[in-house]
């Protein structure tokens, strides 16, 4: 095979080790070689696990925020998850909180600085025993402008006795998910960069 074809399909169309084998009719093991004589790095698993959820290339990409009104949300954004988000997983970036506004701000700081289709996030829902998860559901629908499918099981939590709780978590704690580890990457290193972490 010849260096220049096998650079092409690899590296610029992405093609896996398995597909470029389908297509010239030979063994993976034979294009592994080929990529070792050439000296063409191969991926890790897990970005070839990456490509291969997302063919058409990441679901993101960077506007570089110009106007004040975007640097404010940009920082806000990053502040917000920061402050508030789950750095623990280490393949979606999530973001909990009881204050609607909060979290809008949060999804419009994904849409306008990281382009991200706001239909791909996905939510859960963690309330105490004493809260309606249907009404709980329906006042996160209407705040956030958000399909009723892009909801995960919402979680029930036993009430631990009449407290202030349920004045600051009247509708529960929602958290915002979306599942992508290269963004989260992205994202822990500004902060990582400030030398926060």
């Amino acid at each position: 095979m010849e260096e220049k074809v096998l650079k092409d399909l690899y590296l610029t169309n992405l093609l896996s080790v398995s597909t470029i084998a389908r297509k010239f009719s030979t063994s993976e093991g034979k294009v592994n070689y080929w990529l070792h004589k050439y000296k063409i790095p191969k991926r890790s698993i897990s970005e070839a696990v990456y490509l291969k959820k997302n063919p058409k290339g990441d679901p993101f990409k960077f506007n570089i925020p110009i106007t004040e009104e975007d640097l404010i949300l940009f920082g806000l954004g990053i502040g917000l998850y920061w402050g508030e988000g789950n750095k623990r997983n280490k393949h979606s970036i999530r973001l909990g909180n009881v204050d609607p506004n909060l979290i809008i701000s949060f999804i419009k700081f994904l849409e306008r600085i990281y382009c991200v289709d706001k239909n791909k996030l996905k939510f859960g829902l963690q309330i105490f025993s004493d809260i309606s998860p249907l009404v709980a559901k329906k006042f996160w629908i209407a705040k956030l402008d958000i399909s009723p499918s892009q909801f995960q099981k919402v979680v029930v939590t036993p009430t631990r006795g009449v407290g202030t709780y349920r004045y600051k978590s009247e509708y529960g704690v929602l958290t915002v998910y979306f599942n992508n580890s290269k963004l989260k990457k992205v994202m822990d290193g500004l902060i990582e960069s400030f030398g926060c972490v």
